[in-house]
């Protein structure tokens, strides 16, 4: 079930795999995407697709990008000082607003949230949809 290819998987499992990979990344940025992809595939704990390796890819790709963003709209806690965990949910969230034109923005929000609360404590929850609320209100009213 691990391999990647065509294996199809529901919108939600597709997240959740990034997040974990995206999680994974946090603490093995010195390796290529590769090797965290080769991991996965071995180990085979979750489903595993290609679809799930460009979520990953883009979020690595505009890590950067993603970090100022979060920076930006967490008033109570610098960058670094946000759990490992919750920035891997804020930056796959924010990369789908901004760059997956099939996931709406209350979508992605939601969905975030929805990790949060499976993977984290509840301030944590309150955390993520309080930034993620605010990176919302700020695209309305830019548009």
């Amino acid at each position: 079930m691990g391999a990647v290819g065509k294996v199809e998987l529901k919108r939600r499992q597709i997240r959740e795999a990034a997040f974990l990979l995206c999680y994974e990344r946090i603490f093995r940025t010195d390796e290529p995407l590769e090797s965290i992809f080769d991991n996965a595939r071995e180990v085979d704990v979750f489903p595993f697709n290609e679809e799930v390796e460009g979520l990953v890819r883009g979020v690595d790709a505009k890590k950067d990008e993603l970090d100022e963003v979060i920076s930006r709209f967490s008033n109570k806690r610098a960058l670094s000082r946000i759990p490992k965990i919750n920035l891997a949910i804020l930056r796959l969230a924010i990369y789908e607003a901004a760059y997956v034109d099939s996931v709406p923005v209350n979508v992605a929000i939601s969905e975030a949230v929805s990790l949060a609360g499976n993977y984290t404590f509840g301030s944590d929850v309150s955390f993520v949809n309080g930034v993620l609320g605010s990176y919302s209100k700020s695209l309305q009213d830019q548009g």
